[in-house]
């Protein structure tokens, strides 16, 4: 996927480079982190394409990293650790991690991963005006700049864009997003309706939301 950004989360500066290095010579940007605070700052400010991620960071492990991007962002992660134990494999995509690479690995290795996620991002593309949503990579763009959303916000989206102008009811929406295991008498689907609406209103997207009292919620078609 060419001109990809790519942040590498690694404390050895002889491996950043070389990794630096090749993953520049197969066409992708990339910038560097060598801590859990530095790269949770660069993920939140950069929002790169993808992560490649070391578990053994000076102020920390790579775990809190993968744990608190994983409450607000879908960005596809591969640990890079030295640790070969299947226990720790499992509990690692448990936390959220797409793949993984058992150091040491060889360059083709690594670049065969990354392509193995890019081409994810070629599924399903919903759009409505400027607003466009790519399903397998969890993207939301207006007019081409993406719009952060909280993975439930996304879901939600999703569902309603599939079919604009349908009216989800409040059991459609429970249902379908969050597998009819939430109370109908929660207030946490208005709370992510609100959450939306005033996303939309921060990127000029007006009116796009619609409430139906009493029932439900749609996009105007």
């Amino acid at each position: 996927m060419p001109s990809s950004h790519l942040l590498v989360i690694e404390d050895d500066p002889d491996i950043s480079k070389l990794l630096e290095h090749d993953l520049s010579d197969a066409g992708y940007q990339v910038s560097l982190a060598g801590s859990v605070m530095q790269g949770l700052t660069l993920t939140r400010e950069l929002s790169p394409d993808l992560i490649l991620l070391d578990l053994g960071l000076p102020d920390g492990d790579g775990r809190q990293v993968l744990k608190r991007v994983r409450l607000n962002d879908t960005v596809p992660i591969i640990v890079l650790t030295a640790r070969d134990q299947v226990d720790e494999k499992v509990q690692l995509l448990e936390l959220g991690a797409d793949d993984y690479l058992v150091k040491p690995f060889a360059p083709a290795e690594l670049l065969a991963r990354i392509a193995v996620q890019f081409r994810k991002d070629f599924g399903e593309v919903l759009a409505l005006g400027d607003l466009e949503l790519h399903q397998s990579r969890h993207l939301v763009t207006v007019k081409g700049q993406e719009l952060r959303l909280s993975p439930k916000e996304f879901e939600l989206l999703a569902l309603l864009m599939r079919q604009p102008g349908r009216v989800y009811s409040r059991t459609d929406l429970i249902k379908e997003v969050w597998d009819g295991k939430l109370s109908l008498s929660s207030n946490v689907v208005d709370v992510h309706f609100a959450n939306l609406r005033s996303k939309f209103r921060e990127v000029e997207l007006y009116g796009l939301l619609r409430t139906v009292r009493g029932y439900g919620y749609a996009l105007q078609a």
